[in-house]
């Protein structure tokens, strides 16, 4: 797991050791991009491309950065296949499974907070 003191989007105020557990959780997960991927890496495994066509408007560049974070903090894991052009597959590992009922109750509450708007 990285230490979480700086990414590309600067300098980080939270550290493993003496961070409020929300911060950690929204630094791990959070942004624009993540919760898709993740939501889309709940339902099965994807390969690289499959995720690019699910995800309109993200580059390769910001998919590829958001996999690497995803995987450098334990949350998803990478297979590329010997294939030719090779393949990479990605999927939850099991911390990344844990997450999935968190990502269903964020879900569920941004349909009841649109439903009101």
């Amino acid at each position: 797991m990285s230490d979480f003191k700086s990414d590309q989007y600067g300098t980080c105020t939270l550290t493993v050791k003496s961070a409020c557990p929300i911060e950690l959780t929204m630094h791990i997960i959070g942004g624009k991009w993540k919760g898709i991927i993740l939501s889309l890496l709940s339902q099965s495994p994807m390969y690289y491309n499959q995720m690019r066509r699910e995800i309109p408007g993200i580059t390769q560049r910001i998919l590829t950065l958001q996999l690497r974070d995803l995987e450098k903090d334990g949350i998803i894991e990478r297979e590329e296949t010997n294939d030719n052009p090779k393949k990479v597959l990605y999927y939850l590992t099991a911390l990344g499974e844990n997450l999935v009922p968190i990502l269903k109750s964020i879900k569920t509450w941004g349909n009841a907070y649109m439903s009101k708007k």
